[in-house]
């Protein structure tokens, strides 16, 4: 299983990961945050890293 990890240097807070994972992702302080990332089981972890403009989310191997 794959577990999502958000860079916060490159995160601009635009909130896409957190729309399409609301589970897994959220807005802090103007960054996203993972704060449950066994939520990809419920929503697609895949798609929110690859809609992130930035590219400031990966799925990394647990």
């Amino acid at each position: 299983m794959k577990k999502p990890v958000v860079d916060e240097e490159l995160c601009i807070g635009c909130g896409v990961c957190a729309e399409i994972c609301p589970d897994v992702f959220e807005i802090i302080d103007e960054k996203s945050h993972v704060i449950g990332p066994q939520g990809c089981a419920n929503c697609d972890c895949e798609e929110a890293e690859a809609s992130c403009p930035v590219d400031a989310i990966e799925l990394v191997e647990q």
